[in-house]
């Protein structure tokens, strides 16, 4: 596939990218996009000229509203300042760092305008991540919440300006801000440059960067929120994830900024913030990922969370028990879907009528998906195999080797272990990786947690694998029980009756310890990686 003409003064970004050859197939037929596209452009100029500037887009706990024409006139003129005042050229990568604020998504909107490159991270990540990034991408700007400069100050990274936002200093970007015209022309990027790299959230070894183009950011949209979403200019937005995480990205700013819909922008987003804000904001859409769901199932009887209409897992699979106790207690169901950082967002999904619990879905209008073996052939329906997805965006990681392992054939290979049902649905069984394989037999580490989930004294669940001289491996389980459960002998032989009351006995754990919780990333994605270590 030809590139067609960049904008982009530094050209780092597509020089980096990978061989044509390590592509993966891109199927862009039924969205047609122009050669030239800005999506930030396309996401809130266009949709304030269809709309009108006066509806609102962004919202804070406090009651805060920023209108869409508020919004451009912020976004307009950190674009000035990034350009005319820091020296920003298209193509430069700039760091974007802070809570989840109407300002830090201004930051994103204004990156993409000026021709740039939004790397954003997480709030959470400390010094050294933040260096390996800022090294990966070849940083050199940021901006960054006034509360959170200490750690990339800290990250000691050659040559990086670094302009505060939030802050009370005559330096702060909102008041170099205030003194820009609120209008600016946004630079006429083609279609397929760089607009940003997203940092893999993975729970080891050196981050990924995957660099996604401008019609990306929009492809989803029109991908997963257009046809499994379906939201309304009406709908308000909230969730827990990041924005420095894709699926907070398009749940909270891509999304409704494309349906000309608002976004509740929270940033304390926990269990226990979630209920009380959507009471209060009439909040209609929400993102989350499994656990939260869990998490707040006692306290949903106390809120009037009336206006939810949507309700959207990602980040980690979602167990049926855990979609069963939600509908029972709220009536609303469940999207379950799967994304990926490599392919921006969710690819598999269903909605309504068309959800199965206990199954992901079927691939997102636009997506292709099949299960293949080792060797990248398909395997029958009902059998376990590696799922291979293709669609308008592929995994593109910036200058890494590993580019070869996730994308072979043309499809990229999430490293997620499905079955594809007869009736074309996929099931999730494990992560690859998380295969158990004890005494000859295949254990599925989330078959065992679902069945753990089922007992009513237990919170969370993760089922590892621990290396076994006899058995090759054994089925190791770590339990979160609820308050006032003891954590004895008893209660590990209270569970392991109970699982063999619901799988066959060999899936049973050999090992239950009781920890006080489960480590997980700041996205929230287990990090089963350490339940493993001796």
């Amino acid at each position: 596939m030809e590139l067609t003409t960049s904008a982009h003064a530094d050209t780092f970004p597509r020089d980096h990218l990978p061989p044509h050859e390590q592509w993966p197939h891109l199927d862009l037929d039924e969205l047609r996009y122009p050669e030239r596209l800005n999506c930030a452009t396309e996401l809130l100029d266009r949709t304030t000229d269809r709309l009108g500037a006066d509806r609102p887009a962004f919202r804070t706990a406090d009651g805060t509203v920023w209108s869409y024409g508020e919004l451009r006139g912020h976004v307009d003129r950190i674009a000035r300042v990034l350009t005319d005042e820091l020296g920003v050229v298209p193509g430069n990568r700039v760091l974007l760092r802070g809570p989840t604020t109407p300002w830090l998504a201004a930051c994103w909107l204004a990156v993409l305008k000026a021709g740039a490159v939004a790397v954003t991270v997480l709030a959470q990540q400390r010094a050294a991540e933040l260096a390996t990034v800022c090294e990966i991408a070849r940083v050199r700007h940021a901006l960054c919440d006034a509360r959170h400069v200490d750690d990339l100050a800290a990250a000691d990274v050659p040559g990086l300006r670094t302009v505060p936002f939030g802050g009370d200093g005559d330096d702060d970007l909102v008041r170099r801000a205030a003194r820009q015209p609120d209008r600016f022309t946004a630079v006429d990027t083609a279609a397929d440059d760089v607009a940003l790299i997203a940092f893999t959230s993975g729970t080891t070894g050196r981050p990924k960067g995957c660099m996604h183009f401008h019609r990306d950011v929009l492809a989803i949209a029109d991908t997963f929120s257009a046809h499994v979403l379906r939201p309304t200019p009406d709908d308000v937005f909230a969730g827990s994830p990041p924005l420095g995480f894709t699926f907070g990205l398009g749940g909270l700013v891509v999304f409704p900024l494309r349906a000309g819909a608002s976004a509740l922008l929270l940033e304390q987003a926990g269990p226990k913030q979630l209920l009380p804000a959507i009471a209060e904001h009439r909040v209609s859409v929400l993102f989350t990922a499994p656990t939260a769901y869990r998490a707040i199932l006692d306290e949903v009887g106390a809120y009037d969370i009336g206006s939810l209409r949507r309700c959207v897992s990602a980040g980690e699979n979602l167990p049926e028990t855990t979609w069963q106790a939600w509908h029972e207690r709220t009536g609303l169901r469940i999207i379950n879907g799967i994304g990926a950082t490599e392919l921006l967002h969710i690819f598999i999904s269903a909605a309504d009528d068309a959800i199965r619990p206990g199954r992901t879905g079927l691939p997102v209008p636009g997506w292709q998906a099949r299960v293949v073996d080792g060797s990248g052939k398909p395997v029958a329906d009902g059998e376990p195999g590696l799922l291979a997805v293709r669609g308008p965006v592929g995994c593109r990681y910036l200058a890494d080797p590993r580019q070869e392992e996730y994308v072979r054939d043309g499809w990229n290979l999430t490293g997620d272990t499905y079955v594809r049902e007869p009736d074309g649905y996929f099931r999730y069984v494990a992560r690859a990786d998380d295969m158990i394989i004890s005494a000859g037999y295949n254990i599925a580490g989330p078959e065992v947690e679902d069945a753990l989930l089922r007992h009513p004294d237990v919170l969370e669940a993760a089922v590892v694998g621990r290396a076994d001289e006899l058995r090759g491996q054994i089925v190791a389980a770590h339990v979160v029980l609820r308050d006032g459960v003891p954590r004895s002998e008893a209660t590990v032989a209270l569970l392991r009756d109970f699982v063999k009351g619901e799988l066959v006995p060999y899936k049973c754990p050999r090992e239950i310890h009781f920890p006080d919780a489960l480590p997980r990333t700041p996205t929230g994605k287990l990090q089963r990686y350490r339940l493993r270590m001796p």
